[in-house]
């Protein structure tokens, strides 16, 4: 076996940037520039209040960042010692509870509370809606996801795989006979969700507005040429007319849509009615991510992801690139005007309302050093440019806005328990304090993607019960910490049978049944995960309205076309009826919360082994590759069977605390986990083919740093804090970005 051992540059080899003296901290020159001279102006603050008060932001609360995370590694060292020493044993949850409650793992539980939280957009308590996360270091991207708000239901079945395979549309021009599927799905969608007194959307010849002396309302026209009105005529909210092409927009499940007519369309000359599109409100809110699906490790990136959060709350991000040959420029979309069913103007938001996801408490960054010269925690600093960023939009009377509630949204990752939330909540108080807003002004949304999270969901929503908006599950992330929390009791089941595994239908339940118990009601959103397969529409279509009859008001989507369809599930299921059948249902038992998903005394097959780990390798070589070579944070993957899966960090820390676990256990050696690597290379080498600016890595593998951190994640992975992937990746990447300027 060669040696796997880190390709290490010395500080010197890596890049260092030029360091200026603020205060009692010295801060890289790229981020002074930014902050001095394009962050600053117009918030009313001057330069030294915000260095102040960030210098004693670090000073005063650094430690006790640093204290939270040697508590977490002493909680991890303590379990690991008592699952070794139960390993032989059958798994006995009393015990192992006790166990939790005696280290200070389990918290007990106070009494019933519900949160305050005030000052909350709509599109936060009151809608029901998909959820896009997007890395906000890709402008293109981040604009299109803050304009998904509305989106195309005919683009959205017509370009995927829900009527018919993509491979099936014939020629480069219109397919109308897959349009023609694509109308018959939709006036089949309509009719479930804005129904006629009679007849059906397929039989209608003729839309039209007609107005009275108490308003505006809408009728049809059949094929047998006699009138309808809708079952519901308080669902017509209003219309826009252009001559004989019109908008008329309705409203269900506290959604709204538009029926675009317009004879003189390709499309609308192709329906009976001249119906062109129907346009449903879609992504209501978008996450604007720092944290995951971005590759942002020093002070050069960090700017980058703050320039473009800045942007989005200023309003004037632009993107420009080439379409068709013709320059193009994307910025962010107007709200829409219409004439309200009253006759009075009506304007409804025009973007998705933004959160923004900083990194969690982990990471420290070298575009601030404190005092003594060390790297300050990540995650401060996230929450002091990115609140700063979003005075520009609280100071707004008018034009493109954000909140209209004079609200920031932040997500908060990957926290561990009360005290870390409470922490977080500290952390925001003294932001609001050195940039002068008022108390609250912050609003938090909790990750409950780790397992101490979980276990004390409640005791975490108390901590942050007068800012909190949010609480998310994420199943990779939840089953990296599950993984790595139970390293040391045993073998872990293949990771497809994870899904199956009774500790996480306990989790999904308990995130709802906790949020609903602490009053989310019309305050707040409960959440669930990613759709990881972009181009399976058709599957998501079948499977992701689950979450909606979950109780959850919104769920995450990879893409705007995503989202279209996943807000079809909005007015599918009514969550409002919903939860209030699964208030009834008993609590969850925490004891399955705890079950670890082991093996036990099952054998596995070595070709079930070895298919694993393949499958495995290869997933996080193709990763891993784009973010070390290229920056990629979040990026469509093929796996080994090439079927396209949207990937990040929370992907990969999963699959490599897998491979770790089975290397600690002894299904896999270290050599049959290099062998599979070197093999699995070749395979992402080859599907990366095509891409200009891609390095192989099968070639010399020793000398591919890329391939180096594939195997540093597996090989190490029982050793990584909470088996978290990014200290390696950040490293690496630094080590890639200096080799890569020589």
């Amino acid at each position: 076996m060669q040696s796997h051992t880190a390709l290490v540059s010395t500080d010197a080899e890596l890049h260092m940037p030029e360091y200026v003296d603020r205060q009692a901290l010295k801060v890289a020159g790229e981020l002074v520039n930014f902050i001095e001279n394009e962050a600053l102006p117009g918030t009313g603050l001057e330069a030294d209040q915000f260095w102040s008060g960030c210098a004693a932001l670090m000073t005063d609360l650094a430690p006790l960042n640093r204290e939270l995370l040697a508590e977490r590694d002493a909680m991890q060292a303590a379990i690991d010692s008592w699952h070794r020493q139960e390993r032989s044993k059958p798994h006995d949850s009393t015990a192992y509870r006790q166990f939790l409650e005696s280290i200070g793992y389990l918290v007990p539980e106070g009494e019933p509370f519900e949160i305050d939280t005030d000052n909350v957009d709509p599109e936060i308590g009151l809608i029901a809606a998909p959820q896009l996360v997007v890395p906000v270091m890709n402008a293109r991207f981040a604009l299109n996801a803050a304009n998904a708000r509305w989106g195309s239901l005919y683009d959205a079945l017509y370009g995927s795989d829900v009527i018919a395979p993509k491979a099936e549309i014939k020629g480069t021009g219109y397919d109308e006979a897959r349009g023609s599927a694509v109308i018959a799905w939709s006036s089949e969608f309509l009719d479930s969700v804005l129904p006629f007194e009679r007849g059906l959307h397929a039989d209608v010849t003729a839309y039209a507005v007609e107005s009275g002396d108490n308003g505006h309302t809408v009728s049809a026209i059949l094929a047998d040429e006699t009138p309808v009105r809708l079952a519901n005529p308080d669902q017509f909210r209003g219309f826009v007319a252009d001559g004989e092409c019109f908008r008329l927009l309705f409203a269900h499940n506290g959604l709204h849509f538009e029926l675009h007519v317009d004879r003189n369309h390709p499309v609308g000359r192709q329906s009976p009615s001249g119906l062109a599109d129907v346009i449903l409100e879609a992504a209501v809110t978008t996450i604007q991510d720092c944290e995951d699906s971005v590759a942002a490790v020093d002070a050069e990136d960090k700017v980058k992801v703050y320039r473009n959060w800045l942007g989005l709350m200023k309003g004037d991000l632009v993107d420009s690139f080439e379409k068709n040959g013709q320059q193009t420029n994307r910025r962010l979309a107007e709200d829409r005007t219409y004439t309200g069913s009253g006759g009075d103007p009506l304007v409804l938001p025009g973007r998705s309302l933004m959160l923004v996801r900083n990194v969690g408490h982990l990471m420290t960054t070298d575009a601030v050093l404190d005092a003594a010269g060390d790297e300050t925690p990540e995650g401060m600093l996230d929450g002091l440019v990115t609140v700063l960023a979003a005075m520009h939009d609280l100071r707004k009377i008018e034009g493109i806005r954000n909140s209209r509630s004079g609200s920031v949204y932040i997500v908060k990752p990957k926290m561990h328990g009360p005290k870390e939330v409470a922490f977080a909540n500290t952390l925001f108080d003294r932001i609001e304090d050195v940039l002068g807003l008022e108390r609250h002004t912050i609003k938090m949304g909790v990750m409950d993607e780790e397992r101490r999270t979980s276990a004390n969901l409640r005791e975490c929503i108390r901590a942050a019960r007068h800012r909190l908006i949010f609480i998310n599950t994420g199943f990779l992330d939840r089953t990296g910490d599950e993984i790595h929390t139970s390293m040391q009791a045993g073998p872990v089941v293949p990771k497809g049978e994870i899904k199956d595994a009774a500790w996480l239908a306990s989790y999904e339940d308990n995130n709802v049944d906790q949020g609903l118990a602490s009053g989310f009601e019309g305050r707040a959103q409960i959440g669930k995960g990613m759709w990881a397969k972009p181009d399976r529409m058709k599957e998501m279509l079948a499977d992701k309205i689950g979450q909606a009859r979950s109780g959850a008001n919104t769920a995450w989507v990879p893409s705007p076309t995503a989202a279209v369809l996943h807000a079809t599930h909005y007015h599918q299921v009514d969550v409002a009826t919903v939860r209030a059948d699964l208030r009834q249902r008993p609590p969850i038992a925490l004891d399955t919360l705890l079950t670890p998903p082991l093996l036990g005394a099952r054998n596995l097959p070595d070709e079930t082994i070895r298919r694993e780990l393949d499958n495995n390798c290869q997933s996080i070589l193709g990763y891993v590759v784009r973010w070390i070579d290229q920056g990629i944070g979040c990026s469509k993957v093929p796996d080994i069977d090439d079927v396209s899966l949207m990937e990040d960090r929370a992907t990969l820390r999963i699959s490599a605390q897998h491979i770790a676990n089975w290397l600690e256990h002894g299904l896999l050696s270290s050599e049959e986990i290099e062998e599979a690597m070197r093999r699995m290379a070749a395979v992402v080498d080859k599907q990366n083919a095509g891409d200009p600016s891609y390095r192989p890595m099968a070639t010399d593998p020793v000398a591919s740093i890329s391939f180096q951190t594939a195997l540093e994640l597996v090989l190490e992975g029982a050793h990584q804090p909470n088996g978290y992937t990014e200290p390696v990746l950040h490293r690496r990447r630094r080590e890639a970005k200096a080799a890569h300027k020589q």
